[in-house]
């Protein structure tokens, strides 16, 4: 049975980390085949599972000796109809693939869950497209057509909420956010900013933000921001303005490269992890209900473990 579905720990406060950059991490430092960055396809033998589990255990790990809560986030970013379908699997084996990994997620939270860590279980979802360009944006309707097959998978799974990670648009988050409200499931929206510190379709993240709790009833968990640097969103946040106390999570890269930058770099840019960590403990002083923490592109465990230090010295 789920745990924390009925109640999402990480809205209480309290700092919850989550991972890195699973796929970079992946691909660069354990030197995986990863096609489409699809990490839930390792889960097909033994050895890619567990090369994943290896990978969860380190963050769950820091989670626990900081006594801070964990978001375990399925490895199922890719785990939707088209790039499935580009990898060969059947709609049978895609079911089974999201059950798998999220199978995998509650054995970690047995084997790490404290009464000082609580983990909750996320099922990653991810865009149909690119998450560094909206290429094609589908219309709200169509969005909720597509993305209801996995978050109803998920929906019998021992999920306690759903992240759509990577959103690009303002559309495909309306429709994420209607297929897990109707599926019964928290569900957290993660939007892709760029160096501006805007979505990749130019909209702002404030006009994000509003726009999506305007066409779903504000039923959205909270909001996040992934796969930007600190520098390119500091000045879109830095306002007291209510919209913000919506925004409880970063993950932010590595590297203050922009998406076009780091698409044509040919070796990993995993900045510094240290710097990382004291930019997170600056945001938290001036957004104390930011708590949800983790990385993306570029970021492994010594970047969680430097945000992890940031966090005491701010509490």
């Amino acid at each position: 049975m789920p745990t924390y579905r009925d109640h999402l720990p990480q809205l209480d406060g309290g700092i919850f980390l989550t991972d890195g950059g699973l796929e970079t991490t992946l691909i660069f430092h354990d030197k995986l085949e990863l096609p489409y960055f699809a990490a839930f396809h390792l889960l097909k033998d033994r050895a890619g599972s567990e090369a994943l589990r290896k990978y969860y255990c380190s963050y769950a790990t820091i989670a626990c000796t900081h006594e801070y809560g964990f978001v375990l986030e399925s490895p199922t970013w890719r785990a939707n109809p088209d790039w499935s379908e580009t990898l060969g699997y059947s709609n049978a084996a895609l079911g089974d693939a999201n059950r798998l990994a999220v199978a995998m997620m509650r054995e970690l939270r047995e084997q790490f869950q404290t009464p000082q860590s609580p983990m909750v279980i996320s099922g990653c979802v991810g865009p149909r497209g690119d998450g560094y360009d909206p290429g094609q944006v589908m219309s709200e309707t169509e969005a909720e057509a597509y993305h209801r097959q996995q978050i109803a998978i998920l929906r019998e799974t021992e999920v306690d909420m759903v992240t759509a990670i990577t959103i690009t648009n303002t559309p495909e988050a309306i429709g994420i956010v209607r297929a897990a409200r109707d599926s019964g499931l928290p569900v957290v929206i993660s939007f892709t900013l760029e160096t501006d510190g805007c979505l990749p379709t130019g909209q702002s993240l404030q006009e994000a933000v509003a726009a999506v709790d305007a066409a779903t009833d504000k039923v959205t968990a909270y909001y996040m921001i992934n796969c930007a640097h600190p520098t390119h969103f500091d000045t879109a946040i830095s306002t007291s303005e209510p919209w913000v106390t919506r925004l409880r999570g970063i993950r932010a890269n590595a590297s203050k490269l922009s998406h076009a930058e780091l698409n044509e770099a040919p070796d990993l840019d995993d900045g510094n992890p240290r710097e990382l960590g004291a930019q997170y403990g600056d945001l938290l002083r001036r957004h104390p209900h930011i708590n949800v923490l983790g990385g993306c592109c570029g970021t492994d465990h010594r970047h969680i473990e430097e945000i992890a230090r940031a966090c005491k010295a701010v509490s």
